[in-house]
């Protein structure tokens, strides 16, 4: 993939075989989180809820799309980063972004989001699009395409408007897929450590779109996110860890 663009922005630097699961309640009722050893130091990942979650990273502390009460927030450091793939109300919220960016935080975003930003927000945040990149702390974050192809699900994510991204840590790579199917530039992505992966319908993905992602583009780990739903709308992260192959480690979080 070429990326036509880099900004570079102002950033703290701060101190790191077979598919399993492990049973999303549990984690749910300990509070567990999972940390990832990387050449610089350890990335911990705290699941928040739905696609919401916090990192602590050798670079800084990252929340990506952060909504709902500030107050789920309160046990985590304050964000140094927080990224923002789309404009969905499960996804951004300006209220929330209010009430968790502080002084020095820096946020990215898709353009469409970057426009309705209030003017005070804009003034903290940087705007990639699809094939642009950013660097922040030494951290280089690529904007991948996120979109819809079957027919009737072209109108929630069209092509070109919003984001996932690829974080390029010393050693450790992390993919972000916000909301889209299993696209061709997802299955192109090469050296991912560590994804987070969207399901459900009719507003991303199947289970099974999604595993045959995986099997292409072979993470070391996945975090299969955003599965919730109503109804029928909801996919089964325990199928997706049966179907997504051996080469990946599935890992669940406690999203709700």
């Amino acid at each position: 993939m070429t990326y036509t663009r880099r900004t570079f922005l102002a950033g703290a630097a701060t101190a790191a075989g077979a598919t399993t699961f492990l049973p999303y309640a549990a984690m749910a009722q300990d509070g567990m989180a999972d940390t990832f050893p990387t050449a610089a130091g350890d990335i911990t990942v705290h699941p928040v809820s739905h696609a919401s979650f916090v990192m602590e990273t050798p670079v800084g502390t990252i929340y990506c799309d952060p909504v709902g009460d500030p107050a789920a927030y309160a046990d985590y450091p304050a964000p140094d980063l927080i990224l923002i793939t789309h404009e969905h109300g499960d996804h951004y919220n300006a209220d929330t972004l209010g009430a968790l960016a502080g002084e020095g935080t820096q946020l990215i975003t898709n353009p469409a989001v970057y426009d309705m930003l209030p003017e005070a927000m804009q003034a903290m945040a940087t705007s990639i699009g699809n094939g642009e990149s950013a660097e922040w702390g030494g951290l280089t974050i690529d904007a991948i395409p996120a979109y819809n192809t079957t027919e009737d699900r072209l109108m929630f994510h069209p092509e070109g408007r919003d984001n996932g991204y690829v974080l390029h840590f010393d050693g450790f790579t992390v993919y972000i897929s916000g909301d889209t199917e299993d696209i061709p530039e997802m299955r192109a992505l090469e050296g991912i450590d560590l994804a987070f992966l969207c399901m459900n319908l009719p507003f991303t993905m199947t289970a099974e779109q999604a595993a045959s992602a995986v099997q292409d583009f072979t993470p070391t780990y996945v975090y299969p996110y955003h599965y919730g739903g109503d109804g029928e709308g909801a996919q089964d992260p325990a199928a997706f860890a049966e179907m997504a192959g051996d080469a990946t480690e599935v890992k669940m979080g406690a999203w709700y």
